[in-house]
């Protein structure tokens, strides 16, 4: 072969591979959703909730960008596994304007419930444009709460021995997390729902010594093999994704988000979570 014939067949065939790598980044990848399943030991978990299934969902981002059918077909794929826990933990919308409130009531119609609960935190997102529109936050837990999902602001509920504590959104505009976490009862089976994971790293977690749950990274949508992912909305480079263990017996699992906000996946999949329910010892 001469070699201007064999620059020019490189060319194309270099040509043609990034071609295909793009679609599948756009067009694949970002809609190709794995079900993750993860056992959960927890202390003091009542001999009714081992085996249970908790379900994480995660940045939903119903938006302009976002193909709605594409979250309702995964709310419908989700719901045939029937969790008995369902937890959301933050960014429902990506929003813009108030035509984000109609499509998240659209996509809230299919939304996933548990057989014994359903709670929620609100993420940075929910708080509108610069995560400062109160007003943004509000109707978006009223959508959610009507659709059936509680959502919880530095506060806790209890269902069926699984107590639950929910922290607002650390960029938001409540963030308060002081007062419910220093009154945490270690005696109890208990879980944190926080959408951004750098809150781990604060000192606001007293005796806690359980999971917590987050999303809000994304995975980064882009990470090239071996590395860590180029772009992280975290302080903290090592809040990627999956299960990562913290001091004083914390346990961190950062959901790789159902949504996104650009339509751009490479080697982080989205993901729905669901956790087998165990007693730790």
């Amino acid at each position: 072969m001469k070699r201007r014939q064999f620059i020019r067949k490189s060319t194309i065939g270099a040509l043609g591979a990034c071609f295909i790598g793009s679609m599948y980044a756009w067009q694949i990848e970002p809609y190709w959703l794995e079900f993750t399943h993860i056992k959960m030991p927890i202390k003091n978990l009542p001999k009714n909730l081992i085996g249970k299934k908790l379900m994480q969902i995660s940045d939903i981002h119903v938006g302009n960008r976002m193909d709605h059918q594409y979250i309702i077909d995964s709310f419908k794929k989700a719901q045939l596994l029937q969790p008995d826990f369902v937890v959301y933990t933050g960014d429902y919308v990506s929003y813009e304007d108030e035509q984000q409130f109609k499509q998240l009531k659209k996509v809230c119609k299919y939304i996933v419930k548990g057989n014994l609960g359903t709670v929620g935190v609100l993420g940075n997102h929910d708080y509108g444009k610069n995560w400062v529109e109160q007003n943004v936050a509000d109707e978006i837990t009223g959508i959610l709460e009507k659709s059936g999902v509680t959502i919880l602001s530095n506060n806790e509920t209890s269902i069926e021995g699984l107590n639950i504590i929910g922290l607002d959104d650390f960029w938001g505009l409540n963030f308060h997390p002081q007062k419910i976490m220093s009154q945490v009862d270690s005696h109890k089976a208990n879980l944190v729902l926080c959408h951004n994971p750098d809150v781990c790293d604060l000192d606001v977690w007293y005796h806690y010594n359980s999971w917590i749950l987050s999303g809000h990274t994304h995975g980064g949508q882009v990470k090239p093999p071996f590395l860590t992912p180029p772009i992280l909305p975290v302080k903290n480079n090592k809040y990627t994704s999956g299960k990562i263990n913290l001091t004083n017996g914390r346990t961190l699992y950062i959901n790789r988000a159902l949504g996104f906000l650009h339509q751009v996946r490479c080697n982080v999949r989205p993901e729905i979570t669901i956790f087998e329910l165990e007693e730790k010892l």
